[in-house]
């Protein structure tokens, strides 16, 4: 309805009021509620304040009218919603209330909605219902509250909101409504309001004296129990789903706006109890789920996410530390990794250290003895508790001493606790090898030296990093060495028992033939490597480098998918704004390194059109990629168009433009780790790597790029991955069905014989190289292929699985691929 219109109907309502003609009027206001589209503008709330005036015996008899004429405006909400809130305006003070059934079925219809528009004013129904001694169903009253919770509709919605004081929370989530059950006593009642409270940045004195007191009347030991358990719950599947979206993004996978401050108050609440390893635990696991991505949002809630950090920066004890150092490897979030960073560091200054050593040092052993392995006695079972590569595994035995497969009766019955403990501890351990694994990758661009005692007591015999560091090569005052059959040795297997410094191996500076000794070195002893080291790909400059001179093509001219492009970026340390398509401007993703005083750029600009090309909160769905350069730490910040255009430095009032610096210049380690980097990104992002994409994508643009990527020259990496297939395939059961040719693995089935391109894992089959499209499990592992140099390498276990199914291709019975063959 127009302001016109709306101006037209409220000088009906005073000409027919003024006549006393009430049938009139309802007919014009049922016709309103069916052509309106809730955008009612300023005049609804002079409408309803109209109708609200009139006599009480008009107002009597309007009600009736309108009440018998409600069944004309159909079975639409919207109209229903219109006539209910005009009764609503009209009857109040009346003693009968027409169509109060309807009313409350109709609010019933609200708590599966997100929000409700604050333009339909259904509050006032609302208000009615409790005026009439009724109360609103919980999920209603949790739709009004986050509608409430938008700074638009909160003045609307703000008298309503007085009224409800119960539930406490909003149900709808797990952890609220099991907090609403526990904490069902007076005072219960009273902490979970206050932390409804939690609305600033950080806790205040005030706030934490009041938790203080609120803790003191519970018991400082059955909240800790409480609170944990009810983290834990956060961010679990809702309890029942709500239509609507916000922002693109599906409401379900999102925080309750009103019970997310209460997460935040639970989150300082914890760090004022006293420290326990379940506080840490829960704290770390809510800032991970807070940043849990959400389709067209980001980050699910980073104030919540940000007030556990700050509740593990207060918390007491080695568990903590911990938690913020292990999350520092794994939170890519700008803001949230900013504040974790600020309170490493502060830690480390209070005690004299770096951050690398902070970082270090906060590593637990998480109950293990010896290197990778603990032993609990639980009675008479044995809990032995081992990591093995990148796991840790909870193995029993017997009083006799025989393995047992599952956990004991007895345990599960005498040994509860001890029996959770150790289970956590198995979940600690793998998060944190994760970090630790990443932490380590990146410590060949941070040029640590340790002294040697240091080194031992921090990395080769520590409990958890012991498991890593004695799997990956060393230089000890120079001299290369590995650890094997309990000992530090060199390549021809002397002891290597002492030394002054130590530092992180790097094939980068080796000759090519100590390289080779180096992965035979670990295929003879079975070491398995958390990384590639040995194997590790090394990138140096080309002629066609040398000829552009400040800047790298090599991994220019590809298309990737840039959400998974940048959340690869955020996990190597690379800084990157998502690319929209909009008039703005963005700097190129960029590594700074500051212990070479350098800045790496590769530079990147959206792809397509908005609609087809974009998610529908406008973020493009490709990149295309371009140079790779370096400048000086400090030098100006480049930036192009979103969508295109130049790349350009931004200059200060007092700065000069600063030239790309000559890659030649470049230390090798740098340059190839860099490099590498971008392979990766490339590597992994390339939508040539999707085995769906053989028409070519959308309207077929991307077919030549695709063809050309996915059956093209081996980048360093598909090399590195050639080689060991060279070595790995004389292992498996169907050696005599596979020979390497090139840039594929050809496996002779029984059908046809195929190719396998080692960089992309995309199929060509005989006898017309005919495309054959088989999609891998998300989580692909490498069959059993007896020992394998190191760990990660996720398109190798995608050849493998494809060679091992297609050299038995009279055994396939998925459909889809069947129809191909």
């Amino acid at each position: 309805m127009t302001m016109s219109s709306t101006r037209k109907l409220l000088e009906w309502i005073r000409s027919n009021a003024a006549d006393g003609n009430m049938g009139g009027l309802a007919t014009d206001l049922l016709r309103a509620a069916l052509v309106n589209t809730a955008q009612w503008g300023g005049g609804w709330e002079e409408l309803l304040g109209l109708l609200g005036e009139l006599p009480a015996d008009q107002r009597e008899r309007l009600a009736g009218a309108l009440a018998e004429g409600y069944p004309t405006v159909g079975k639409r909400s919207e109209p229903r919603n219109h006539v209910l809130t005009m009764l609503a305006a009209i009857s109040h003070g009346l003693p009968e209330y027409p169509l109060a059934d309807e009313r409350a079925t109709q609010l019933a219809e609200l708590g599966r909605q997100n929000t409700i528009w604050y333009a339909t004013r259904l509050d006032a129904v609302a208000e009615a219902e409790l005026a009439a001694g009724r109360t609103l169903d919980p999920a209603v009253v949790a739709a009004f509250r986050r509608s409430g919770t938008d700074a638009y509709r909160h003045g609307v919605f703000a008298d309503l909101l007085k009224k409800i004081t119960e539930p406490v929370l909003n149900v709808g989530e797990e952890w609220a409504e099991q907090a609403m059950r526990d904490a069902s006593t007076p005072d219960g009642q009273a902490l979970l309001t206050h932390l409804l409270t939690a609305t600033t940045s950080k806790p205040s004195a005030r706030w934490e004296g009041k938790a203080a007191t609120l803790v003191e009347a519970l018991g400082a030991e059955q909240v800790r129990a409480h609170a944990v358990a009810w983290l834990a719950l956060a961010g679990r599947p809702r309890t029942f789903r709500l239509a609507g979206q916000a922002y693109g993004a599906d409401v379900n996978e999102l925080y309750d706006p009103y019970n997310a401050n209460a997460l935040r108050g639970l989150a300082w609440l914890v760090s004022l109890l006293p420290p326990h390893p379940d506080t840490a635990r829960a704290l770390g696991a809510l800032v991970e789920t807070s940043l849990k991505k959400v389709t067209g949002i980001g980050p699910r809630n980073p104030k919540v996410a940000n007030a556990g950090v700050i509740a593990l920066s207060r918390v007491d004890g080695e568990a903590a530390l911990a938690e913020l150092a292990r999350l520092a490897t794994r939170v890519t979030y700008k803001a949230t990794a900013k504040l974790i960073d600020g309170f490493l560091e502060a830690k480390a200054a209070a005690l004299g250290l770096s951050r690398e050593e902070i970082e270090e040092l906060a590593v637990p052993s998480y109950g293990l003895t010896g290197v990778g392995q603990a032993r609990h006695e639980l009675g008479e079972t044995t809990a032995l508790l081992e990591v093995r590569g990148a796991r840790a595994v909870l193995g029993w035995r017997n009083a006799s001493g025989k393995a047992v497969k599952s956990v004991p009766t007895a345990v599960r019955r005498d040994h509860a606790e001890e029996l959770k403990e150790l289970k956590a501890a198995v979940k600690d351990i793998d998060k944190m090898l994760s970090a630790q694994t990443e932490r380590l990758d990146r410590q060949f661009l941070a040029r640590r030296t340790w002294a040697y005692d240091t080194w031992r007591e921090r990395y080769l015999d520590h409990p958890l990093v012991g498991t890593l560091a004695r799997r990956l090569l060393w230089t000890v005052d120079g001299t290369p060495a590995g650890f094997a059959d309990g000992e530090l040795r060199t390549l021809t297997d002397d002891p290597v028992t002492s030394g002054a410094e130590v530092t992180l191996w790097h094939p980068v500076d080796r000759e090519p033939a100590e390289v080779v000794a180096w992965r035979d070195w670990l295929e003879r002893h079975g070491i398995t490597q958390p990384f590639k080291q040995a194997h590790r790909e090394v990138y140096l400059l080309t002629d066609a480098e040398r000829a552009t001179g400040t800047y790298s093509n090599r991994f220019a001219a590809h298309y990737v998918r840039q959400h998974q492009f940048n959340s690869l970026a955020a996990v190597r340390g690379w800084r990157n704004k998502l690319r929209l398509c909009v008039d703005d401007e963005a700097p190129p993703a960029t590594r700074e390194l500051p212990r070479w005083g350098l800045r790496a750029e590769y530079w990147i600009t959206g792809d397509g059109e908005y609609g087809e090309d974009t998610t529908e909160s406008g973020s493009y769905l490709r990149l295309r990629t371009d140079q790779v350069r370096f400048y000086p730490l400090d030098a100006p910040e480049n930036s192009a168009h979103c969508y295109g255009g130049e790349y350009r430095m931004w200059l200060g009032p007092d700065e000069d433009p600063v030239e790309p610096l000559p890659l030649t210049e470049i230390p090798p380690l740098v340059l190839s780790e860099v490099l590498r980097d971008v392979d990766l990104f490339v590597g992994v992002a390339s939508v040539g790597n999707d085995p769906t994409w053989q028409d070519g994508g959308p309207g077929g643009r991307f077919q030549e790029y695709w063809t050309s990527y996915g059956f093209g020259d081996l980048t360093e990496t598909a090399q590195t991955r050639r080689a060991l297939l060279d070595r790995l395939i004389p292992r498996l059961a169907i050696a005599d069905r596979c020979t390497l040719e090139g840039r594929f693995l050809h496996v002779k089935g029984e059908r046809h014989t195929y190719k396998i391109h080692l960089g992309s894992g995309n199929i060509l089959m005989s006898p017309n190289d005919q495309y054959l499209c088989i999609v891998p499990k998300s989580a692909a592992t490498a069959p059993q292929a007896g020992y394998l140099p190191f760990e990660g390498d996720r398109m190798l276990a995608v050849i493998l699985s494809k060679a091992m199914l297609l050299a038995d291709d009279l055994r396939i019975t998925d459909p889809t691929i069947l129809s191909q063959l």
